[in-house]
């Protein structure tokens, strides 16, 4: 019977590469000369320091554009609220997505059932299989997810016959 899966993965190296340029970006723009903006990742996790909330908005257009070179889509970050640092300046966390959570992956499943597809999907730790009896209806499975309103970016994989 043939079968996909559903997955979103999210490669941390390229992750560290564009971090590195962005930061080498920073300590090289006359705009940021004598700032003390930093980001880090840290497992999950990336910290933004800045300033003020217009070099942290700087910061994000960087950050999303190093990303895009580097092939990563900016819907695998997460932007928590801006926390107030000392005097001016502000932080902010950045949570980066990687795996499907049981929320996403419920409503994923909840919409394939409800699509009418002739498809079984399966739950599997944080991602999806898919399995159908012929190929035309998996195709047809990938297509509606891609459909789907969903921000964080899917890989679908390990298509068998």
């Amino acid at each position: 019977m043939p079968s996909f899966d559903i997955v979103s993965k999210t490669d941390f190296q390229e992750i560290d590469n564009a971090l590195q340029n962005v930061t080498r970006e920073i300590a090289q723009r006359y705009d940021f000369k004598g700032s003390h903006c930093t980001i880090e990742r840290k497992d999950q996790e990336i910290t933004i320091h800045a300033d003020d909330d217009l070099k942290l908005k700087q910061m994000h257009e960087l950050l999303q554009g190093h990303l895009a070179r580097r092939k990563i889509e900016p819907g695998v970050l997460d932007y928590k609220e801006v926390e107030k640092a000392a005097g001016q300046s502000v932080r902010q966390k950045v949570a980066i997505r990687d795996g499907l959570d049981k929320e996403l992956a419920k409503r994923i499943v909840k919409d394939i059932k409800g699509s009418g597809l002739k498809v079984q999907v399966a739950i599997q730790g944080d991602e999806l299989r898919v399995s159908g009896k012929k190929r035309d209806d998996l195709q047809a499975a990938i297509q509606f997810v891609k459909g789907l309103p969903i921000e964080q970016p899917l890989q679908y994989e390990n298509f068998r016959e």
